[in-house]
């Protein structure tokens, strides 16, 4: 394998790339728009959940509890009436309906156990889940002090303090941006590399070079050297503009140790893009194929749910996948600020699952070449 060759047609791949306006656009959204729209609605905890009140009771005891109900967790409560109830739920105005029955206050004073009612609209899971169990904490909070007559603190033997670590704001926006950023990198390494080797078949131009004096490994380290060199410097701009500067995103650890073993990552993806373009005869059977692959090592990967939450099976499979040790490498190092000693391990794996993907991938090549 001759250096200038691997050098000359890495060049070639970066041109042809340059040539390309939908892959450009697609590089840039992903690692710009992608992230700060994604992150910006990450959070799916309660916020500003629109909220109606229908109160039939028109009591002391129904204003406050309608009154209870304040931003940023809720929208403030629209007073309706029973009959407009199901038709605002039905048309999506609101995600709950709270329906105060009359001689609400009444019973309760009288030492019956009236009932409210919450309609909820359950297609908005997120907020439908989190916001019954608020709803019920604030009505009966409120309920609770209305009987007493006055409202005190619970004193309980044991204080609990709370210490958030790497994100004392608990704001799932830091999180979100971040792992957008390393969904981004494994999408388009598989995407780009990919999608080159396709190109020079659809083109013709894989002929072209099997006529020269080139081989096979030079022309596939071609392919992953240069792409992985745009997937890597559009990460590292995505994490300095985009998470750090535009999101103000606190980094914690060493932004070049993350390189680092994002270059050994890419070196893993790119070889699995290959694979992938030597199964696929065209571009919308690579995409297919992308869909089956991609999907799986995101979700299951560790990024969106802990892998301890995951059936132990499905555990054990994922570690087989690259990705599943370059989300590990990062949060350590991004959120925890981990060191080289802390992380090696990540290191040590990544560069065995690239070298047995790219062995495999050169092998697939090859015989697509014949």
């Amino acid at each position: 394998m001759r250096a200038s060759n691997v050098l000359n047609l890495g060049v070639k791949e970066l041109r042809g790339l340059q040539r390309d306006p939908m892959l450009l656009l697609l590089i840039l959204y992903a690692f710009t728009v992608a992230i700060y729209t994604a992150a910006s609605a990450m959070p799916e905890t309660l916020n500003k959940a629109p909220i109606a009140i229908v109160d039939e009771d028109r009591s002391p005891l129904s204003a406050r509890i309608a009154g209870a109900f304040q931003l940023p967790y809720f929208t403030r409560p629209q007073l309706i009436t029973a009959a407009e109830m199901d038709r605002r739920m039905d048309a999506g105005l609101d995600t709950f309906a709270l329906d105060i029955p009359p001689n609400f206050q009444r019973d309760l004073l009288a030492g019956h156990a009236p009932t409210i009612q919450l309609n909820v609209d359950a297609t908005r899971m997120t907020q439908a889940f989190s916001g019954a169990g608020y709803i019920g904490s604030i009505v009966t909070s409120e309920v609770n002090e209305f009987s007493q007559r006055y409202r005190a603190e619970t004193v309980v033997p044991v204080e609990l303090v709370l210490r958030a670590r790497f994100n004392p704001e608990l704001n799932k926006g830091w999180f979100g941006a971040v792992m957008n950023v390393i969904n981004s990198i494994t999408m388009l390494a598989i995407v780009l590399t990919g999608a080159a080797l396709i190109r020079e078949r659809e083109h013709g131009t894989i002929e072209h070079l099997l006529v020269m004096p080139i081989t096979p490994v030079e022309i596939m380290v071609s392919k992953v050297w240069s792409m992985a060199l745009v997937v890597l410097v559009a990460a590292a701009a995505s994490l300095i503009f985009v998470v750090q500067g535009l999101l103000r995103v606190p980094i914690e650890g060493s932004v070049p140790l993350f390189l680092a073993g994002t270059a050994l990552h890419l070196f893993a993806t790119t070889s699995l893009g290959i694979v992938l373009a030597t199964l696929a005869g065209s571009m919308p059977q690579f995409g297919l194929l992308l869909m089956l692959v991609l999907l799986p090592l995101q979700v299951l990967s560790g990024g969106m749910t802990p892998r301890e939450s995951m059936p132990d099976i499905v555990q054990v499979i994922m570690l087989a996948a690259p990705n599943t040790h370059f989300v590990m490498l990062a949060q350590a190092i991004l959120y925890r600020g981990a060191g080289f000693s802390v992380v090696w391990p990540q290191f040590l794996v990544l560069a065995g699952i690239g070298a047995a993907l790219f062995t495999f991938a050169l092998g697939r090549f090859r015989k697509s070449l014949k």
